[in-house]
């Protein structure tokens, strides 16, 4: 989710959908070893390396894509890694967009990350990684 208009203390969930600019695929890599060795389990130090969490390819706007039911599916290498919906989140983006208003101010550009379906596993460099959600441009890694 890419935050289009400010967006603090929300009135209402149904409010949040005013503040999105659109959809973007994320590949929300983690170094686990650095996370779990190095920094105490800290999770966002595994995912804070130079070239972690690629976006894009391009911005999908609200108007061309609902985020309720799409598709969710990763490859490394040409192998199926996962495979879900958007419809299998706990909250919906409104919902996420609407609480984390309530407690930060999300400014225009700010991205959030919804979630990682079932299925991750490691990857070692070299490695080529796909991921696709319906309705946005895939992201190749």
């Amino acid at each position: 989710v890419v935050i289009g208009q400010r967006a603090s203390y929300l009135p209402s969930v149904a409010a949040a959908r005013a503040h999105i600019a659109g959809y973007c695929v994320a590949n929300d890599l983690s170094e686990r070893r650095f996370q779990l060795e190095r920094s105490g389990s800290q999770w966002g130090k595994g995912k804070s390396l130079p070239g972690f969490c690629p976006l894009g390819p391009m911005l999908v706007t609200p108007d061309e894509v609902s985020p309720e039911n799409l598709r969710i599916r990763s490859w490394v290498n040409g192998e199926a890694r996962q495979d879900s919906s958007t419809r299998d989140m706990i909250f919906s983006v409104d919902q996420i967009v609407h609480d984390l208003s309530q407690y930060l101010v999300l400014e225009p550009g700010d991205v959030i990350l919804t979630g990682t379906p079932a299925g991750v596993g490691p990857i070692q460099s070299g490695d080529r990684l796909e991921v696709r959600i319906s309705g946005l441009a895939p992201l190749n890694n």
